[in-house]
């Protein structure tokens, strides 16, 4: 019998049986379920579990997160489960039936517009940036703009729309490339593509409202004549253009022999496609979008803005739950396209920024409560600064009225944001930097919307909190103790990211070899930076994280090699002789990439030295995959340390300097 046979006995139970199992897998930390039926699953009962550290459900798939030794508790699964166990990517199919029809378009448009969100942020930025410059008439009794009044400022400016216009108008490659890169086809057939959707042959798509029909350039086919527009910006064009493309592709490689395919396939699928894209798909798509963001721009310009600012400020924070308001992106993009800025994402930001005062509410309230504060206290910080998944579901879902308050304040924030006209240049950074992305004339304005944001949700939450939670103690506080007590576990590492202070100079050899040397080289940065809902609020245990400049991982300590993953080579659990256990996990949702990238140059069972290489990997294949590369290092187990201290915000050399220190 295997070590975790009867946890996995009782773990099959309680997700409902072998019979409500479609598929399982496991990555480095977390078994991964799809399952027939996701309401069978005990979700309590689980996570009560001394072997399990948490769980939550994602894109159709139930992770349960066991640690480090997940290897071990997956293969006793299986065998008492009576079942074989399938590859992730097997798993994210079988997941998908559980998605019903909207919900499987909308993880399409994420995965689709992930990749692509780091580029429209910057290119926000920069266009608040230009408008600040050049915009902005501050000099000479408000009758001139610094571009005005400075060559160098004015050189800054023209220089910036290189980046801004490669961005905003450039857009459809790069929507293009990430619907082929999706998809598993040719990823240049794609950025091709996108290109023949915005050449210079063609009309800019801005200059098409100012062209007279008769002056708009023209095929002449003969029998037929189409117009050579651009479709600069579009976001709908190049979606529907760039899936044509992907299932051409996958047809002329199904029909075409093997020996020809190389010329076949690519020529007939191209050719097609940019047919198909300039003479249906992309005026199509053009009308589409056109109505979507008309339709968008009436309401929250119209008669009825007030009305559909309140809703949307109410019901934002529920579509993240859903994962719903990834649709807003493309919506926001092509209020972009047609009307030069969004006065949608403004809304968006104000709703992360009133998740975040509620949570600081719970703050204020739970002060006295140690436990809860581990995970208040980095749950806010995150929130206000755009991820609000760690606020919503470890602190505001979790005792309801936090939630409800947060949607109050969003409402009544997104009805003044609407009233004045608050528009932003792009998609930003979002929470309290969402202001960046704002356009400077309105910048007065949402920091007002701001103000109400975080003043109104406080509030609520401090009222409705005092008697709410005088409530749950008197109720039942065995298990108010006994949350605290799992809060506790679970947000340790983000309250040792929060308060990391630098490590101490060793004074003798023995004490120096109770360190961690830095895995590799690059910045230090506490676990709650990393953004990832288990790693960051310390689900996994205290540790650090590394920005890497370099492409080996190697040791922090010496150590015996305990954990592997064959198939995806992006992680490594190491323990040590006192008993920590450590686990190294390079990039997030790297296991996605099948290891692709990845090198083991070590073996299971190997003993290693601190600095000893261990994983070899390409930071541009994990960028190209969408993955942010950051590294990260998890004490699982503590072993017989103590006082372990972590260092972070500092630059580190692999292999020299130390980032850590315990006794």
């Amino acid at each position: 019998m295997g070590k975790y046979a009867e946890d996995a006995k009782e773990l099959l139970r309680l997700v409902g049986g072998k019979e409500n199992i479609a598929a399982v897998s496991h990555c480095m930390t977390r078994m991964r379920f799809a399952l027939v039926d996701p309401g069978k699953a005990d979700i309590k009962a689980i996570e009560a579990m001394k072997v399990v550290k948490g769980s939550f459900t994602q894109s159709g798939q139930f992770q349960v997160i066991i640690g480090n030794t997940v290897s071990d508790f997956y293969n006793d699964f299986v065998k008492e489960a009576g079942i074989e166990g399938v590859s992730k990517d097997a798993v994210k199919q079988a997941a998908k039936k559980n998605q019903n029809p909207l919900q499987r378009i909308v993880t399409a448009l994420a995965e689709i517009f992930a990749p692509l969100i780091p580029a429209i942020i910057t290119g926000g930025l920069i266009l608040g940036f230009r408008n600040c410059i050049d915009s902005l008439y501050l000099f000479e009794n408000g009758t001139k703009t610094l571009c005005d009044i400075s060559q160098f400022w004015s050189g800054i400016d023209s220089f910036l729309w290189l980046i801004g216009e490669a961005v905003f108008h450039m857009l459809p490659v790069g929507i293009c490339w990430s619907v082929t890169k999706k998809m598993g086809t040719t990823q240049m057939l794609g950025i091709v593509l996108g290109l023949t959707l915005v050449s210079g042959q063609l009309l800019n798509a801005y200059s098409v409202a100012t062209t007279a029909a008769a002056d708009i350039p023209k095929w002449d086919f003969g029998f037929i004549k189409v117009n050579m527009i651009g479709y600069q910006g579009q976001v709908i064009p190049a979606i529907l253009a760039a899936f044509t493309l992907v299932y051409l592709e996958k047809f002329f490689r199904k029909i075409t022999p093997q020996v020809v395919s190389m010329i076949v396939v690519p020529f007939c699928s191209l050719l097609l496609a940019v047919m198909a894209a300039h003479f249906i798909l992309g005026p199509i798509g053009w009308k589409i979008g056109d109505v979507i963001s008309t339709v968008v721009f009436a309401g929250i310009t119209g008669p009825l803005k007030v009305i559909f600012g309140a809703i949307f400020g109410l019901v934002y924070a529920p579509l993240v739950i859903t994962g719903l308001h990834h649709m807003s992106n493309a919506i926001d993009l092509q209020l972009i396209a047609d009307y030069g800025g969004t006065m949608l994402w403004p809304m968006i930001a104000l709703s992360n920024i009133a998740q975040g005062s509620a949570v600081l509410g719970m703050i204020i309230l739970q002060r006295k409560n140690e436990a809860a504060q581990e995970v208040n206290v980095p749950s806010c910080v995150s929130c206000y600064l755009g991820v609000t998944e760690p606020a919503i579901f470890g602190v505001n879902l979790k005792h309801g009225f936090p939630f409800i308050c947060g949607m109050i304040g969003s409402a009544l924030a997104a009805v003044v944001c609407v009233a004045t006209s608050t528009t932003a240049n792009a998609i930003g950074v979002g929470g309290l930097p969402g202001i960046l992305s704002i356009q400077p004339q309105y910048m007065a304005s949402f920091a007002i919307c701001m103000a109400i944001a975080i003043a109104v949700p406080l509030v609520l939450t401090l009222i409705v909190g005092k008697k709410k939670l005088a409530e749950e103690t008197s109720v039942n506080t065995e298990t108010a103790a006994e949350m605290a007590e799992i809060a506790a576990g679970a947000g340790a590492s983000a309250a040792a990211g929060v308060t990391a202070s630098l490590m101490k100079e060793k004074e003798n050899s023995e004490e120096g070899e109770k360190v961690f040397k830095a895995f590799l080289t690059g910045k230090v940065i506490p676990l709650k930076e990393v953004n990832d809902g288990v790693f960051s609020e310390g689900v996994m245990g205290d540790g650090l994280a590394i920005v890497p400049e370099n492409e080996t991982l190697y040791s922090p300590v010496d150590a015996e090699v305990t954990v592997l993953m064959e198939g995806s080579r992006h992680a490594v659990g190491l323990s040590m002789t006192n008993g920590m256990e450590v686990l190294l996990h390079i990039g997030i949702d790297t296991v996605d990439m099948n290891g692709d990238g990845f090198e083991y140059l070590i073996s299971e069972g190997q003993k290693v030295k601190a600095g000893t290489p261990l994983i070899r990997f390409s930071r541009e294949k994990i960028k190209a995959a969408g993955h942010p590369d950051v590294t990260v290092c998890i004490i699982t187990e503590e072993g017989n340390a103590k006082n372990i201290q972590f260092t972070t915000g500092i630059q580190a050399k692999a292999g020299e300097t130390e980032v850590a220190s315990f006794e």
